[in-house]
């Protein structure tokens, strides 16, 4: 191979390492779980873990927005996959499913913790 085609692939491999990490699916910070966008990640207590599944639909799912899987994206680690009742699919931690709270406005808010005795702030 010559220098020029070596240069280029590795350059292309290089570009290639954020795209990378950009698609892990969370992130500890502050001790909690949170979206790319540094925004609080939820679990809600009538999820059962394992059972690949959201008991948070409808009007629940516009409060407590889903992690959103991507199509392609694979399990890692603790970090699985469960498909919504509409065909969607969601990442779920230690099988819970990962949701944000609509009312937190920036990153670092954790005002869903505790709504109703059943949101709590997803930690690893």
């Amino acid at each position: 191979m010559n220098k020029l085609v070596t240069t280029m692939l590795l350059a292309g491999l290089i570009g290639m390492l954020p795209l990378a990490q950009a698609a892990e699916p969370a992130k500890v910070s502050g001790g909690m779980l949170t979206g790319s966008d540094g925004m609080t990640l939820y679990t809600f207590d009538k999820d059962v873990a394992g059972d690949g599944k959201s008991a948070c639909t409808g009007p629940c799912a516009e409060k407590w927005p889903p992690l959103d899987a991507p199509a392609g994206a694979k399990p890692t680690g603790d970090f699985t996959i469960v498909t919504r009742d509409d065909g969607t699919h969601q990442w779920a931690y230690k099988g819970k499913p990962l949701y944000f709270w609509s009312n937190d406005k920036a990153p670092g808010d954790k005002t869903g913790d505790g709504v109703k005795q059943v949101w709590h702030v997803a930690k690893p």
